[in-house]
């Protein structure tokens, strides 16, 4: 798989409201070609876009997203903790940021974030079965080795990347077990050394979330295939 150099984190990193429609308008007009956003399942399992299992952080609702209907969760703002400009802005569905993803030409990383407590596995599968009927480039990532294994089940054809903190031992038989075709790495917890031996063993790395120039340059050099980033201003549209 093609993978962007530059990769906007949640949307639209620090320039716009996580995980918003907003968010992507404002990652295409800089030039990115790809982005990441994390989805979960809700109360009626529908997925959302968002990160947190609750709502206070970046909506202005509260309670857990798990306890709350798709209908609930569409008229939370999601844009006013960002800043005033974003007010009205919608905690968007899943299928809405794909849909936008499509028409921008924009590369999608979909995190799989289930709740806590919640069935891991359903959240795979939920999550696959939406991004393998979009019309998006998708790729699928998450920490949870239940939800990639359930999404290879009913989405086979859509890539999938584990996402690890530190690079451990075991890391080729986890790859393996998830079916995995590349690994997202913590870049405060890999060396360029690391990078550049798992490039030299045919694994794609990409690190997560560089936030420094000169610390990306460092990893790129050493064969990371991509960055996740808060300030994709940092690079200009023909290096991205």
């Amino acid at each position: 798989m093609t993978y962007p150099r530059i990769i906007a984190h949640r949307c639209g990193g620090a320039l716009a409201p996580e995980n918003t429609l907003a968010g992507l308008r404002i990652a295409a007009r800089l030039g990115c070609r790809g982005v990441e956003f994390d989805a979960m399942p809700c109360a009626d399992g529908v997925p959302v876009v968002i990160h947190d299992a609750t709502l206070e952080r970046t909506t202005d609702g509260s309670g857990s997203v798990i306890g709350r209907r798709a209908t609930e969760l569409a008229r939370l703002d999601a844009g006013l903790r960002h800043h005033p400009a974003f007010a009205g802005e919608p905690l968007p569905l899943l299928d809405d940021a794909l849909a936008l993803c499509a028409r921008l030409g924009l590369w999608a990383n979909v995190e799989i974030k289930p709740a806590a407590g919640s069935d891991e596995a359903e959240a795979g599968r939920t999550v696959a079965r939406h991004a393998a009927r979009t019309g998006a480039n998708v790729l699928l990532s998450s920490f949870s080795e239940r939800a990639l294994r359930a999404a290879a089940e009913v989405a086979p054809d859509v890539p999938r990347a584990l996402l690890v903190g530190a690079v451990i031992g075991d890391w080729h038989e986890r790859m393996a077990a998830v079916g995995a075709i590349a690994l997202h790495a913590d870049a405060a917890l890999i060396s360029p050394q690391q990078v550049g031996e798992l490039r030299s063993a045919g694994v794609i790395v990409a690190c997560y979330t560089v936030n420094d120039r000169a610390e990306g340059e460092r990893l790129l050099a050493a064969g990371a295939r991509a960055l996740f980033t808060d300030r994709p201003d940092l690079w200009s549209p023909s290096e991205m």
